[in-house]
């Protein structure tokens, strides 16, 4: 019997009760960058990809990037501190955060009162207002201001300087333009930020 976890509902409801504002729009279902861009309408704000990940020391881990980020992982696992990270399977998804592939979304945190997943949030979020994802499903988008999102446990990195890795790797030469540092800083134990 699956294990019963939080939905839209309850999600909202948790919004409520902090006082967090949020707009909801509905959409066919989402499975993929592309359909989104196709098929979400006019939301302003950042739009994000998520990565539901498992090290080999067994630390799970979201990352959630901008729409638009094409990330190496094993760049990746240098920055957050990761080991041999692979994609989590579909039954550990739901059994860490509640929500199925094609629905990925930092919002399935509501889920994990453990606090067994590691949050990583693409540092260049923080200059967009407001931020966009799935309410745990991927038939609506759920729009939060950027001040509200950053509430949740999280660490930042700079998902610019790992693309510009990345691409370097790749043989590309257009490094020069991608002078940045990248930063990991976390969040978890500053109490101004409150968990969801």
């Amino acid at each position: 019997m699956t294990e019963k976890k939080a939905g839209q509902t309850e999600l909202y409801a948790l919004f409520d009760r902090h006082g967090i504002g949020y707009t909801h729009k509905t959409h066919p279902p989402l499975h993929t960058v592309e359909e989104s861009k196709e098929l979400r309408g006019d939301l302003p704000g950042a739009h994000v990809k998520n990565m539901f990940l498992k090290d080999k020391k067994s630390q799970l881990w979201l990352v959630t990037c901008l729409e638009y980020r094409k990330i190496r992982i094993r760049d990746l696992e240098k920055q957050i501190g990761a080991t041999k990270a692979s994609f989590g399977k579909p039954d550990l998804l739901w059994e860490a955060l509640g929500i199925r592939p094609g629905a990925v979304s930092p919002y399935g945190l509501i889920n994990d009162p453990d606090h067994s997943v590691r949050v990583v949030l693409d540092q260049q979020m923080l200059e967009i207002d407001p931020i966009n994802a799935h309410p745990l499903h991927n038939e609506a988008t759920t729009t939060l201001p950027r001040v509200d999102f950053m509430r949740m446990r999280i660490d930042r990195v700079d998902f610019q300087h790992l693309q510009c890795a990345s691409a370097a790797q790749r043989g590309h030469n257009h490094i020069a333009a991608c002078r940045f540092h990248a930063v990991l800083r976390d969040h978890r134990t500053r109490a101004d930020h409150r968990r969801l």
